[in-house]
């Protein structure tokens, strides 16, 4: 099947969800062609990217039965035949869950993760899972299963992570939509390398049941897509009380009744203020290389703000908020990583190890993962003390206090949201790291806080098609306020016509 056009009428290629509805509509599209063609696309362009660990062979069988409910009663949900793609860390009943390991590359879970229940409720056809960082450990998106996920508008270098195998399938449009997950970054700064939107719900919205877990107190699972009007229906999707994750029940009564999409439109920026938060401009390594980038993605951003200006957007700058050394302060994943991981296979059965240290000692974990484990403390955390433990009291002690001052600042100044890059340097070739010095994924993330990421342009610095490489900038804002931060977005959107699709892969 061509990978373009479908009977000459419906081109795949950048199709978003309401396109893509319409087509069902008028019967000029079928959920079973359109995921063919996906499937196709997958066959032809995954290996370039090694974006993809498992493809879902039931994935025409569930189109056709979505064709015949259609046909029957209408579409199911807000994705009704949407190919989509999801990250291997979000367990699975009919693929293996992997999170990248190569031990896991048979485990097969009992039941879905909870997101991928709603995800199947609102009519998704999950084509694909995802390759990613191992267990999401780290920024560069390599896994022991998988191999080294590429970027789609520069092959010898890194998406970013550990979403990256989601947002090179996304952006190489071998799915409409995908998810991620973020402890910190992953559905911000790959999005930001790959000229997608990521949304970074607040922590309760979305639940992490059967998601292979990193540091539950700023685990969450969110969308990639690109366009903030898929973004939306995704969240929408996605978002729901579930009673084996007790944070969402902060989430119960916050999803606005007529939808996120109702909050789409061109005006959402008149009147907005933003405060631009220079701090998270600055340099934090200097001696790294991938720091020489900085000012590329400075001007980036800025070019980006003009056109928030231009569409009625009051930019406040500079403005201050948390100290970045004090929110370094406030990082738990060390202490949390072997906790929450060795919880999360003690609920299945049939694993091919008890605890990350097994996972660590069998000498299988891609190098760069398995070092970091073996070697950072991590094992070495009491995990049964951490009631006890000061270090780790006291940092999310500290993620309270710059909870509460980022939300002052936003109520003080009658700021809309707060502006910064999500990462200061662009992405680097491969086999080099992607510097963590250079992310600014620690706001949102020890906030619990909502952003999302857009993107801004292209720095004249490298890339495969003439593009450049894909900068992004991030907007947070107050708890439960995505409603307001899709307003802002989708007026962007419109105004700055953003996305451009790799050439390679359209």
């Amino acid at each position: 099947m061509d990978d373009r056009p479908i009977d000459g009428d419906f081109d795949v290629i950048e199709a978003t969800v309401d396109e893509i509805h319409a087509a069902f509509g008028s019967g000029t599209l079928t959920a079973e062609e359109l995921t063919e063609t996906y499937l196709d696309r997958i066959a032809e362009h995954a290996d370039a990217l090694n974006a993809i660990l498992t493809v879902n062979e039931d994935a025409t069988g569930r189109a056709v039965e979505l064709d015949e409910r259609y046909e029957a009663d209408g579409p199911v949900g807000p994705l009704h035949g949407i190919p989509t793609v999801i990250k291997d860390n979000h367990d699975t009943a009919d693929m293996p869950t992997t999170a990248g390991s190569e031990l896991f590359a048979e485990f097969v879970p009992e039941s879905d993760a909870f997101v991928v229940e709603r995800l199947r409720e609102a009519g998704a056809v999950i084509v694909a899972k995802a390759n990613l960082q191992e267990l999401s450990f780290g920024v560069d998106s390599v896994s022991s299963l998988g191999g080294e996920t590429r970027n789609p508008y520069a092959l010898d270098r890194r998406p970013s992570g550990s979403s990256g195998g989601s947002v090179a399938a996304v952006a190489s449009n071998l799915a409409v939509v995908g998810t991620g997950t973020d402890t910190c970054s992953s559905v911000r700064s790959p999005p930001a390398f790959t000229n997608l939107v990521g949304l970074r719900p607040t922590l309760g919205l979305v639940s992490r049941t059967g998601i292979v877990p990193l540091s539950l107190t700023q685990d969450t699972a969110g969308p990639i897509t690109r366009t903030v009007a898929d973004a939306a229906r995704t969240l929408e999707a996605m978002v729901g009380y579930d009673p084996e994750d007790p944070v969402t029940a902060l989430g119960v009564g916050q999803v606005p009744d007529e939808g996120y999409t109702s909050h789409l439109g061109p005006d959402g920026l008149e009147g907005a203020r933003i405060g631009v938060v220079r701090d998270l401009f600055e340099v934090s390594d200097p001696e790294n290389p991938a720091a020489d980038t900085a000012e590329a993605v400075v001007s980036t951003v800025e070019s980006a703000m003009a056109e928030l200006e231009a569409a009625g957007a009051t930019l406040v700058d500079p403005v201050e908020v948390v100290d970045g050394e004090f929110l370094d302060s406030a990082r738990v994943v060390g202490k949390e990583f072997a906790r929450d991981y060795d919880a999360y296979l003690a609920t299945h059965e049939g694993t091919p190890v008890d605890s990350l240290r097994e996972l660590a000692e069998s000498g299988t974990m891609a190098p760069s993962v398995g070092e970091r484990v073996l070697e950072g403390g991590i094992l070495d955390t009491d995990v049964d003390g951490l009631d006890d433990d000061l270090e780790y009291q006291r940092a999310l002690a500290r993620r309270e206090t710059a909870r509460t001052e980022t939300i002052d600042r936003l109520v003080e100044d009658d700021l809309d949201a707060l502006l910064y890059p999500p990462s200061m340097a662009l992405p680097v070739e491969i086999p080099e790291n992607q510097p963590f010095s250079e992310m600014r994924c620690e706001l949102s993330a020890h906030t619990g806080l909502p952003s999302i990421v857009l993107p801004a342009g292209f720095a004249d610095a490298g890339g495969d098609d003439g593009h450049g490489l894909p900068v992004g900038f991030e907007l947070l804002g107050r708890p439960f306020d995505e409603p307001r931060l899709l307003e802002l977005a989708s007026a962007y959107e419109r105004a700055a016509d953003p996305r451009r699709p790799p050439e390679r892969f359209a």
